[in-house]
């Protein structure tokens, strides 16, 4: 038994089975992946895959139990490799957030800077994605830290933490007839057309909640990922907007005016995510904790030795 076998069978399931994308993946001929999984059953004295003559279907049952082992063996390999290089060179190393634009954009670009001073010889790479190929990364093993509003908690190879809670708000030209409005409701808003995040993006999910709640159907006449976006097709005066309140800043956006509405869509939560088992470097810790004081070391450390189904 070799790690490339386990990588074999790991790389296997992430690409449905396919042995032409296994052997791209990993750089390799098919023939030779073919031999490598052919000779680890026969080490093993089981078979790990269904087949069909020369295809592979799926797993058979011992399969699938030595599945969850080679994922935990690889993670394991991984983390050995980090705690050598952790006490080898405590301020050197490789470190990956995966995030979303908003907080790339909004929330984040001062610690990115506070870290980058603190540690020079960490080479910090952020990728921008959506939340669900941001938690494909941190499974993947791709990314250290991910950091999104939605759907890090729905997957069981992670632990989530929560960051901070935040509000969307509503943005108009100035001069817009909501801004002499006393009090701003979903119905005054329904009288617009309305711009605002795509769905699965930036609590898109809470704008409509509250409007089906409300019973109220909005026209929504364009949505898109990012708030500028958002904002430029605001300032044109195509539609009233509804985006995160960190989006908006009043010396960059002159030409707009911020209207609170506290209480009228639920609050939204960021989560930070880690893939369960990774032992994470000193400035990864550091990390996190620029990000939400409450999750220091200690409780980052014991989060991740939980088994899946346990929540921080």
């Amino acid at each position: 038994m070799n790690f490339q076998q386990l990588r074999i069978v790991r790389e296997t399931l992430r690409q449905d089975f396919n042995l032409t994308e296994v052997a791209n993946a990993l750089y390799t001929s098919q023939p030779g992946v073919s031999k490598h999984i052919k000779d680890l059953e026969d080490e093993l004295g089981v078979e790990i895959f269904v087949r069909r003559g020369k295809r592979l279907l799926g797993l058979t049952e011992p399969g699938k139990e030595l599945a969850t082992v080679v994922e935990r063996m690889l993670v394991d390999a991984q983390n050995l490799r980090r705690i050598a290089d952790h006490f080898a060179s405590r301020e050197t190393g490789h470190f990956v957030v995966a995030t979303t634009h908003t907080q790339a954009r909004y929330a984040l670009p001062q610690i990115i800077k506070w870290f980058k001073a603190d540690y020079p010889k960490v080479h910090l790479a952020l990728h921008q994605g959506s939340p669900r190929e941001i938690a494909e990364m941190l499974v993947a093993g791709e990314a250290d830290i991910g950091i999104a509003t939605e759907g890090l908690n729905k997957y069981p190879e992670l632990v989530t933490f929560p960051c901070y809670t935040w509000s969307h708000a509503v943005i108009v030209p100035h001069g817009h007839p909501l801004l002499a409005l006393p009090e701003i409701t979903l119905e005054a808003l329904a009288d617009y057309p309305i711009i605002t995040y795509h769905e699965g993006f930036t609590g898109r999910a809470h704008i409509d909640q509250a409007f089906a709640d409300a019973g109220v159907v909005p026209d929504i006449v364009l949505s898109a990922i990012d708030a500028d976006v958002i904002k430029t097709y605001v300032g044109l005066d195509l539609g009233v907007g509804i985006v995160a309140s960190m989006a908006y800043d009043a010396e960059r956006d002159r030409n707009l005016a911020l209207i609170p509405v506290p209480g009228l869509f639920p609050s939204n939560t960021t989560r930070l995510a880690v893939r369960r088992g990774t032992y994470l470097r000193s400035y990864a810790h550091a990390f996190i904790e620029k990000v939400s004081p409450d999750l220091g070391e200690d409780v980052v450390k014991s989060a991740l030795k939980q088994p899946a189904g346990a929540e921080a």
